[in-house]
């Protein structure tokens, strides 16, 4: 506990520092010092709470099909999202929630977890897939809470199946009431260490992506851009992505490329690549027969990803290249489209799935994955192939969230 306790004072000391330099290190920040005074505007002592901890927005992505089951079957309950990264808070907070409180997750010291815990009763709390803090489980243990981790996913290189590791499994052990693991690897990973309060229950991901397909996914002046064209989605862009789409563009000029950057700050550069692109923020502005006769269109604004992968035919998806870790390849599959990506991707088991399907490929570099998008791009009936295998993919999961409903309620 001394040494845990050390490393949050050091990670809070970092955060101060970075802040100085970095604009989401001071938001968040920021946020923290907000949060009590956030949850005391929305939810009373009083209030029942069932409260979902997401680490990013991908994680909320996951959680919160589980979450609108747990709203569904406790409709008198308020609803609290915490978030520990800006980028997850700064998405939801724009968007229409089932929460009546978002917030960002205090630090992980017990003086922080009390006074924020104190503003109201916790009666159901779940993280998504592996943000665990300590504190936070004991203190909500002690005050009675039902505990669960929800798509869990463990693997050999945690911290947990280091020969230190004991410690942190004890913690979990004595609070949480059960994990609900993506895949009976990590479940067999799991009980291997003597977490016994263990199942499969498979990716809530997968409910969530057919959530979003069968969602209105309209996009304005997507059609008018896409002109029945083979059209390739660049999702979550980084560098190599981006030169991906640079050698597809020049090599083939007769199909469309929708880029969109991981981070805004890289349109600058996308717009140095591609000089003749247009901007989505202009469309208003941008005469028709522009949106005819440019190539590429980069998507210089947030949320519209998942929405933009329906107009695809193909989808090259960023963070695989390198050791960042992969994006959702899953919003691109639902959709019925092949999905690409680099080989760096060991916290992502659907990928090797994908694969195994035929329904997506991965690759060393930028440089090996472009003559073979080159060569599908001419061969239509291997790549509505690769597309259906995708979709088929995602179809035959089984619907995760309703499995841990129905666990979850039987251990209240």
């Amino acid at each position: 506990m001394f040494v845990y306790n050390l490393f949050i004072r050091l990670l809070i000391s970092a955060m101060k520092i970075g802040a100085i330099f970095n604009y989401k290190l001071k938001k968040s920040l920021a946020g923290r010092r907000q949060s009590c005074a956030i949850v005391k505007s929305k939810i009373s002592p009083d209030d029942k709470v069932i409260w979902m901890h997401a680490a990013s927005l991908g994680e909320y992505e996951q959680g919160l099909p589980v979450l609108e089951k747990l709203k569904i079957k406790f409709p008198s309950h308020k609803i609290l999202i915490t978030f520990f990264s800006p980028s997850g808070y700064d998405n939801v907070i724009k968007k229409n929630t089932i929460a009546d409180a978002i917030c960002f997750l205090p630090f992980d010291t017990e003086d922080w977890v009390k006074e924020f815990t104190s503003n109201f009763k916790t009666d159901i709390f779940f993280t998504v897939k592996y943000d665990y803090w300590y504190h936070l489980l004991e203190n909500l243990k002690n005050k009675g809470a039902k505990i669960f981790v929800v798509s869990a996913l463990f693997y050999e290189t945690q911290i947990f199946f280091k020969a230190y590791g004991s410690w942190f499994v004890n913690q979990l052990k004595k609070n949480v009431d059960w994990f609900f693991h993506q895949t009976k690897h990590s479940t067999a990973l799991a009980k291997g260490i003597g977490l016994k309060n263990s199942s499969t229950s498979g990716d809530t991901r997968f409910d969530r992506v057919k959530q979003l397909r069968d969602g209105d996914n309209l996009v304005k002046y997507i059609e008018e851009f896409k002109q029945n064209k083979t059209t390739l989605i660049f999702g979550s862009s980084w560098e190599s992505e981006e030169r991906l789409a640079e050698i597809i563009a020049s090599k083939n000029k007769e199909v469309k490329l929708i880029i969109v950057p991981h981070d805004l700050k890289r349109v600058e550069r996308l717009q140095s690549i591609f000089p003749n692109a247009i901007l989505y923020s202009q469309h208003e502005n941008t005469p028709e027969l522009k949106y005819m006769n440019s190539q590429v269109l980069i998507i210089d604004c947030i949320g519209l990803l998942s929405k933009i992968y329906s107009y695809g035919n193909l989808a090259i998806v960023g963070g695989g290249f390198h050791s960042k870790g992969l994006h959702n390849i899953l919003e691109a599959a639902t959709f019925g489209i092949p999905v690409f990506f680099g080989n760096q991707y060991t916290k992502n088991p659907e990928a090797d799935e994908m694969i195994a399907r035929n329904g997506g490929k991965s690759f060393e570099d930028e440089f090996f994955a472009a003559p073979y998008i080159l060569g599908l791009l001419n061969d239509e009936t291997s790549l509505r192939k690769m597309g259906n295998n995708a979709r088929n993919f995602i179809e035959e999961q089984p619907v995760s969230s309703q499995i841990i409903l129905d666990q979850i309620l039987k251990r209240l």
